[in-house]
């Protein structure tokens, strides 16, 4: 079983002005890889809020995978990217460049993206962009490494290569 974190970062989420779909389907989406939502929060686009957050379900919380959806941007709030660096021990640059070269087939806006991927201790970070809509483009890319990625993180020794 996966123990899973969905973070919504957006200002007028966090204000309680704004729906959050993308974090609804980061959980639909999750749940076909059996991962278990162990927290669920919406966060204001606050870089250190965001890597106190993160920093407290790698570490105490000790959650598997903490998807994060929103502030991927280039808007001057937009700092997922910057608070995950921070947080992160290695990072896991061919996740987030699979998102967007799949995300280019459909939009040239793909390319502003700065999401990144990465772990800390033994917790897997992706960062989506905040519409539903890329989030579940891109979640869809990742999402079949997942589960593979959490067992190596984990030590599993068994070859990565397929028969």
């Amino acid at each position: 079983m996966i123990r899973a974190a969905i973070i919504t970062l957006s200002d007028k989420g966090a204000r309680g002005e704004r729906e959050d779909e993308s974090g609804r389907v980061i959980r639909d989406m999750v749940a076909s890889i059996g991962a278990s939502i162990e927290d669920y929060m919406i966060l204001p686009d606050e870089k250190e809020q965001i890597v106190n957050t993160l920093k407290r379900l790698c570490d105490a919380a000790a959650v598997d995978l903490i998807i994060t959806t929103g502030g991927t941007g280039v808007a001057p709030r937009d700092v997922t990217p910057e608070a995950t660096r921070e947080v992160i021990h290695r990072d896991l640059p061919g996740m987030a460049e699979a998102m967007r070269a799949e995300s280019m087939k459909k939009t040239p806006h793909a390319m502003i993206s700065r999401a990144v991927a990465g772990i800390r201790n033994q917790t897997l970070i992706i960062n989506l962009p905040g519409s539903p809509r890329a989030v579940r483009e891109n979640l869809a890319v990742v999402l079949p490494a997942i589960s593979h990625t959490i067992e190596k993180m984990k030590g599993d020794p068994s070859d990565c290569a397929r028969a």
